[in-house]
């Protein structure tokens, strides 16, 4: 009887072993496939534009208080070094860069360390606090949509003086230009101040936004030739730790405001379809909230435990500065969000995969 359970228990450690070796291939095939397919759509790098989502540390060189180069955040990273990101490692762009064949961390334009291979694979403008409406950003002194794209402008001129200006127009045109923002504009700015919402009701005010991602976009597709574009959506701003200790739920997301992320989300897929018509620009969509809801409403499906609180501290109200020095959760893989406000590593990397997807079916066929 022994040997009859040894044995099983034996059969059961080798169908897993298999099981672990045969999703390892698999994944391995599927990035090689899209390292394949990227470069033979000859891809050429990313370049990011947004807030904190995809903000690999340019904020650390700005005068606000929206950073997060200190510790616990980064405690995931290469000897727990803190870079900027708000994340306990790496953002979803880290992993779509890495997954591209590129650099396996994006770097900040700001970053002073920055060298010529992170110019040539994979750059990232984005500033935490900021958003569609340029008032979002000046309201915690994050670099402006406007101001990012001023910045291009800048990577444009090294670009020539690294490559020439044949190889840096190729460089610029055949780029994937990812655009990740919208939380900060409802909830730091819409939802908080008054200016805004004295200005509008909450559908012109996600029209306005709307309006603003157009002249964004239609500005990268004349000034630089930018002809591949992936948005991402807003996600579930109800869901948000912060947000559910702000209207004392424990047990649900609060749906007024998912609501508003969600029609959102449907004006910027509608407003792509418009920007293809117009322009001939291949461009996908990244659903966000539809992963994150999935992985909050159903956690053990990704092997999460810990949906309502962040990791850091508490987990229901501390991210940014007043989550500096605190100490964190022992398993960062169960939870969903890392801090408050913004998602753990292990969610960064699911919402990654789904992107690829996106970025496969859209933009590489």
């Amino acid at each position: 009887m022994k040997c009859v359970k040894m044995s099983l228990r034996l059969i059961l450690i080798f169908l897993v072993l298999v099981l672990f070796h045969h999703n390892a291939v698999l994944e391995a095939i599927e990035i090689g496939e899209l390292r394949k397919l990227a470069a033979k759509n000859n891809v050429s790098c990313i370049l990011v534009f947004g807030d904190s989502s995809v903000d690999p540390g340019n904020n650390n060189h700005l005068s606000t208080l929206n950073k997060a180069n200190y510790l616990p955040y980064g405690l995931d990273l290469s000897n727990s070094q803190p870079t900027g990101r708000f994340s306990n490692g790496k953002l979803a762009t880290d992993f779509i860069a890495e997954a591209l064949g590129y650099v396996n961390m994006t770097r900040g334009f700001l970053d002073p360390q920055i060298n010529n291979m992170d110019m040539l694979h994979g750059i990232s403008f984005a500033s935490a606090g900021s958003g569609y409406d340029d008032l979002t950003a000046n309201l915690s002194n994050a670099m402006s949509l406007g101001k990012q794209r001023e910045y291009l402008r800048h990577y444009e001129i090294q670009l020539r003086q690294m490559v020439g200006a044949e190889k840096a127009s190729e460089v610029m045109k055949n780029a994937l230009y990812i655009l990740s923002m919208g939380t900060n504009d409802f909830l730091q700015n819409y939802f908080v101040e008054v200016v805004r919402s004295k200005q509008y009701s909450v559908e012109q005010y996600q029209n306005f936004l709307i309006h603003s991602m157009f002249t964004h976009v239609k500005d990268l597709i004349h000034g630089v030739g930018a002809r591949r574009l992936a948005v991402v959506g807003v996600p579930p701003l109800g869901c948000e730790p912060l947000i559910r200790t702000i209207r004392d739920d424990e047990t649900k997301c609060d749906d007024d405001l998912n609501k508003v992320a969600f029609s959102f989300n449907l004006k910027l897929k509608r407003e792509l379809q418009t920007l293809k018509r117009l322009f001939g620009i291949k461009a996908s969509f990244i659903d966000i909230y539809s992963i994150i809801q999935e992985a909050v409403q159903n956690p053990h499906k990704f092997g999460f435990e810990e949906t309502r609180n962040g990791c850091c501290g508490t987990g229901t109200t501390e991210y940014g500065e007043t989550c500096k020095g605190l100490s964190t959760c022992a398993d960062r893989t169960k939870f969903v969000f890392w801090d408050a406000v913004h998602p753990s590593e292990k969610m960064h990397k699911i919402m990654a995969d789904e992107a690829l997807k996106a970025i496969n079916a859209d933009l590489l066929s």
